[in-house]
């Protein structure tokens, strides 16, 4: 982030403004494992769920405990097996694995506790809410093995949940589950934390992990994926030491069952949490349901965003000034691109009493997402409205975008070709070239 008081700091902050009203009221559902408390992160962390409360989201962690477990088991020199990355819990080790999870769990505790002046957690307020929320069933026997101890997730107390969120408390979860006998089951971090997004249906479910996302063949971080894009990188080989083979399946099943996102972000960057929720690129891979690209009507609603669209380029010449008392009468015509709920392009289409003609405007795409044929696709979609209103020709005024319409299909005109009412408007000073297209 940059320093307080730079202009890059002031225009990080205002690029968040968007995020912070979206996300208030909003539940998340935030996991990560118990490395992450054994190698001294937390506190980092806590700063960062301390800013989101602060910010009014809903907060549900869900922790895990391997490594304590594993250290435990270590010492009382009993075994530590796993079949396909689920540990094997015996009623021997059942006690050690409690203790294990009510360590962390009390670190955990007391860290969100913390309000030290000076301090990011100065005047905290986390109100930490635990409970048997968790109603769990044994997994029993997986391909000829026993899970003994082991379980899954049964059912959550949905209702109980809502209302310690609703009280304003942040519930932590455990990898523990109860049976209606009163047995106590292990569970795993990805089954808790899935289970209990899809059941709230919160908006994100965030997994913390060793890997930085998904990336492809050649390395390279994929920041966005949809589920179907996502089930070409999900292995046929379960890599126990792979924090992805385990998490991304569970991002897949959440947004197809109702999750907003699904996000895999590093754990080892300090701020990590906070930079992938409140920056347009993120520093891991974010999972939806569907595409995040929208294409609709514009409403009036959208003014401001088109607006701070496109006034860079009204003063740079690229696009006519437009009082924002004119684009709210004009807004009908306007279509926008949506991505993640921001307007990242617009374009709109004038038709004149002529009938047969009529006007390409306003066509912008944001800086940042210039490269994926986002302007095109605007143009087809103004083609296509054109056509269903029986418009023969589309024409456009541009001064610095000739090459790019040429290329699409516009050719060269004369000024005297455009409709009386757009011919009589016309600027000489400016003189903006026409071009237009037959349809």
């Amino acid at each position: 982030m940059p320093d307080i008081g730079s202009p890059e700091f002031v225009f990080w902050f205002r690029q968040a403004a968007p995020y912070i009203h979206a996300f208030r009221n909003r539940t998340f559902v935030v996991a990560f494992g118990g490395d992450l408390i054994r190698d001294g992160d937390l506190g980092w962390l806590a700063h960062d769920l301390n800013t989101l409360v602060s910010l009014g989201v809903n907060l549900v962690l869900v922790h895990g405990a391997r490594p304590q477990i594993n250290e435990r088991l270590h010492e009382a020199e009993l075994p530590c097996r796993f079949e396909q990355g689920v540990r094997i819990t015996e009623r021997e080790s059942v006690n050690q694995v409690l203790q294990a999870i009510g360590q962390v769990r009390f670190e955990i505790e007391a860290t969100l506790s913390m309000g030290m002046a000076n301090s990011p957690m100065a005047n905290a307020d986390i109100r930490v809410a635990g409970g048997n929320f968790v109603t769990a069933q044994p997994i029993g026997v997986r391909e000829g093995v026993d899970m003994q101890y082991s379980g899954e997730v049964r059912k959550l107390d949905v209702a109980a949940m809502r209302d310690r969120l609703e009280f304003g408390e942040t519930i932590l979860l455990s990898p523990i589950g109860y049976s209606p006998t009163g047995e106590v089951f292990n569970l795993t971090l990805e089954d808790v934390a899935t289970s209990t997004a899809v059941a709230l249906q919160a908006d994100k479910l965030i997994f913390l992990l060793d890997q930085p996302g998904v990336v492809d063949e050649e390395g390279t971080l994929l920041n966005e994926l949809t589920a179907a894009e996502a089930e070409h990188y999900v292995p046929s080989e379960l890599h126990v030491t792979d924090d992805i083979d385990f998490y991304l399946p569970c991002c897949i099943r959440a947004v197809r069952h109702g999750v907003g996102r699904a996000h895999l972000i590093s754990r080892h960057m300090d701020g990590g949490l906070l930079t992938e929720l409140f920056t347009h690129e993120g520093i891991g891979t974010m999972i939806s349901r569907e595409s995040l690209e929208t294409l609709r009507r514009a409403t009036i609603d959208d003014v401001g965003g088109i607006l701070a669209l496109i006034e860079p380029l009204e003063e740079q010449g690229v696009l006519v000034k437009r009082s924002r008392e004119l684009l709210e009468r004009e807004i009908e015509r306007f279509a926008v691109l949506e991505h993640d709920r921001k307007i990242i392009g617009c374009v709109s289409l004038h038709t004149f009493e002529e009938g047969e003609i009529a006007e390409l405007a306003g066509l912008a795409v944001h800086p940042d997402y210039r490269d994926g044929g986002r302007g095109e696709q605007l143009m087809k979609h103004v083609e296509r409205e054109a056509r269903r209103l029986k418009i023969k020709q589309l024409f456009v005024l541009t001064t610095r975008t000739a090459h790019w319409f040429i290329e699409r299909g516009f050719k060269p005109a004369d000024v005297e070709v455009l409709p009386m009412k757009k011919k009589t408007l016309y600027n000489w000073q400016r003189r903006s070239k026409v071009f237009i297209k037959t349809l």
